[in-house]
């Protein structure tokens, strides 16, 4: 049974990256989703960073909610 805390700062070292709330925060201000782009088609992702939230959006499963909560950030945070 996996007993991940699925938040955002587990989905940031998932991901391999910095993941204090400080460096999230600095990583959302310094990244932004158009609106026609899938999360997981952003430019800054690499591409095992795009598989994962890829993989993870397809199963629906405990990382969905987060990986979504990140995408309304990236999208609030170029406007």
């Amino acid at each position: 049974m996996d007993t991940t805390k699925h938040d955002m700062k587990t989905l940031f070292a998932q991901l391999g990256l910095p993941s204090s709330e400080q460096q999230i925060d600095d990583f959302i201000a310094s990244h932004s989703l158009e609106d026609t782009t899938l999360l997981q088609h952003a430019p800054f992702w690499d591409e095992a960073q795009q598989h994962f939230l890829a993989e993870s959006l397809a199963e629906d499963g405990a990382w969905s909610e987060i990986i979504d909560e990140l995408d309304v950030r990236l999208r609030q945070e170029g406007k």
